[in-house]
């Protein structure tokens, strides 16, 4: 059995402005390293035996302040990168509503196959996660995991394992920042805990 501990990436200034990043490599904010290193002192006592994180640069840096000081290997996976975002990507989610309303009003009703223009949609995401995880677990398996993606990553397979509908009018059950944690056992994914709070 493989347990996996889901946590997004710290602050960036793009998170502060309210920017979609999808797959554009940005780094963390001066909070955001500071943010991080509240969290390792809050998981201190957590047991990881390894780390795995997005290629991104971001979820590089708030894995690699986590496990400071602890004998923990780091592996990355392009797998566990951001949704691609497309042509949205750069832009508030206000600017996208006022040039385009109709469109991400469709894609919101679309739910599990969202699809931004020219990007990714959902379905996508929660495949190439899942295949990150499953690959992760036959290398460790009996492993106690931090893994640091990205909200959009964490969300697909969260809603995924809660059967989830995706819709707006049925909420989102996943907070954005809240520590996760998920069971591979007999090649299935389990849901554990779900919004542990971080200071």
């Amino acid at each position: 059995m493989t347990v996996f501990h889901l946590l997004r990436h710290a602050q960036t200034s793009w998170n502060q402005l309210r920017r979609i990043q999808g797959q554009r490599d940005i780094p963390l904010a001066p909070e955001g390293e500071l943010q991080a290193e509240t969290w390792k002192h809050a998981l201190q006592e957590t047991p990881f035996t390894g780390a795995l994180c997005s290629d991104l640069q971001r979820a590089v840096r708030t894995a690699q302040i986590l496990i400071e000081g602890r004998d923990i290997p780091l592996e990355r996976d392009h797998r566990l990168r951001e949704q691609d975002w497309g042509v949205w990507v750069g832009k508030t989610i206000d600017e996208i509503r006022g040039e385009e309303g109709f469109e991400v009003r469709r894609q919101e009703q679309a739910a599990w196959d969202f699809r931004p223009r020219e990007g990714e949609s959902r379905k996508e995401v929660l495949e190439r996660t899942r295949n990150a995880l499953f690959a992760a677990a036959q290398r460790h398996p009996h492993g106690e995991i931090l893994v640091i993606s990205h909200l959009g990553v964490i969300k697909c397979l969260l809603n995924d394992l809660l059967k989830h509908s995706f819709l707006p009018e049925d909420g989102d059950p996943v907070k954005k920042y809240g520590l996760h944690s998920i069971v591979c056992k007999d090649g299935s994914l389990h849901l554990r805990n779900l919004n542990q709070r971080l200071p």
